[in-house]
């Protein structure tokens, strides 16, 4: 498994510390991106939360997640989780370490209650004595928040205090970039009241052992969920209920649950499971089974494999501007692109952690993960694979089935209404339902450079003639 180290620089620990007139929730920062470039410790926030125990919890539910691993559960450094700031709210994202879960707390505006929020995005520490005191935290009393380190500590503290290095495999990136996209396709499936959530989850496994074997499916039945056996119509997925033990945290202060995912055609698929709180939301988002984590989805290989992606995410770069919401189609519009390719574009910034997606908005937002996630592009098997497979000349396009030479045998590839299928083993097992094999990839790329090089000409002459 290829990985890295990710080196984490604070300026000081952070700490929940007594004030005067109450307490203060001091995260500090590590390097990140603003708008003003990389900094070293930016801040984001100084005012109050409006529902500090809600917060406190959510925050440590996104920290036992970093820190979790689901399948085969074994000690493991986790990376601190990452916070935005969009200038309406706060973002704080984590993953798991076996790659099957992604966390998000959102404090939204009425959550917060002090400055504009700034923007950019970075990394937080939450150590193990704040985690302690967070976890203490049980009343509603004021309690002032600050993202990012104040004027006495820039002032006085000469260069980091507190270093972290955490292994960062590029399965865990892939992983993280995978669940924003299957993300984009979930709807709402259910809403349940908070007596009925806080019912339904306890109700739930809270250990892996417990859980039963293959995929859990729920049916909304009146105000709650009951549990079936087989995906029949309206039924969502609940791969690993143990998984949810997270939003535990926040049950005595979550005012609805609601359930996001695809329509269910059988397989087990992902799924969102979100438990609104005061001012803010906490979203869990499982991927199809315990043992299966986001990385090998394959949901961004086909945005990935094209050129036309490539330049269109290098345009629209330019463009974002840590927005809440991006809108495709105004993107489209300043772009001069159509919102087809504007949707591709982003799928590929999503690889290079440049946007995430929020299920309860059905929308993209900006943030610049604090890491070379472009590692989880140059890294993806299947995709470094079909590259090889092109530069080698072992892809035949002419006529249907084409032709791909992989080792000793030849697969074959056929498309039907836009989809490719492939006589390997990966599309027998798979069907489609993790992202195209290397060979479908292959053949994708073969066939858009062919398609490309029969233009160039025409193109050619074309631009001559309007010239004259």
């Amino acid at each position: 498994m290829t990985r890295s180290v990710q080196a984490l620089a604070y300026s000081r620990p952070s700490a929940l510390e007594s004030i005067r007139g109450g307490r203060q929730l001091g995260l500090e920062t590590s390097g990140g991106r603003t708008p003003r470039g990389a900094e070293a410790a930016p801040h984001f926030f100084t005012g109050f939360l409006s529902s500090p125990r809600a917060a406190a919890r959510g925050l440590l539910a996104v920290a036992d997640v970093a820190g979790a691993r689901y399948h085969r559960p074994t000690p493991t450094a986790s990376l601190d989780p990452v916070v935005t700031g969009n200038g309406d709210r706060l973002r704080f994202e984590s993953f798991s370490g076996c790659c099957g879960v992604y966390a998000r707390l959102d404090v939204e505006r009425d959550g917060l209650d002090g400055a504009t929020t700034g923007h950019g995005t970075t990394n937080v520490d939450v150590n193990n004595p704040l985690r302690e005191a967070l976890s203490r935290l049980t009343g509603d009393d004021p309690l002032h928040l600050r993202v990012g380190p104040d004027e006495l500590t820039v002032t006085t503290l000469d260069g980091p205090v507190v270093e972290k290095k955490v292994p960062l495999p590029d399965r865990w990136l892939r992983g993280f970039a995978e669940a924003q996209v299957v993300s984009a396709g979930f709807d709402l499936r259910a809403e349940l009241s908070a007596p009925e959530a806080v019912s339904f989850l306890r109700s739930l496994p809270q250990r892996a052992g417990a859980a039963s074997r293959g995929a859990m499916w729920v049916v909304p039945a009146g105000r709650t969920l009951r549990p079936t056996t087989r995906p029949v119509p309206g039924a969502v997925c609940l791969p690993g209920p143990e998984r949810l033990a997270a939003l535990r945290r926040v049950l005595r202060d979550a005012t609805a649950l609601r359930v996001y995912g695809p329509v269910a055609e059988g397989a087990a698929v992902a799924g969102a499971w979100e438990a609104v709180l005061p001012g803010m939301r906490l979203t869990l988002t499982l991927s199809p089974d315990t043992a299966r984590g986001f990385s090998g989805e394959g949901g961004v290989l086909e945005a990935l494999a094209t050129e036309e992606a490539a330049a269109d995410a290098e345009l629209v770069s330019v463009l974002l501007a840590w927005e809440p919401r991006i809108d495709p189609g105004e993107l489209a519009a300043r772009a001069g692109l159509t919102v087809q390719r504007i949707r591709a574009a982003l799928i590929r910034l999503g690889t290079a952690g440049r946007v995430g997606y929020d299920v309860a908005e059905a929308a993209y937002f900006h943030r610049e993960l604090p890491y070379d996630a472009d590692r989880a592009e140059r890294h993806n098997p299947r995709l470094v694979s079909a590259r090889a497979l092109v530069s080698a000349g072992a892809v035949e396009i002419d006529g249907d089935p084409a032709r791909v030479a992989s080792g000793e045998r030849v697969y074959r590839v056929r498309e039907s209404a836009g989809v490719l299928s492939c006589t390997c083993q990966w599309w027998a097992d798979h069907r489609g339902g993790r992202g195209p094999c290397k060979h479908a990839l292959a053949v994708r790329m073969a066939r858009r450079e062919a398609a490309r090089t029969a233009a160039g000409p025409a193109a050619g002459a074309a631009s001559v003639g309007g010239a004259r």
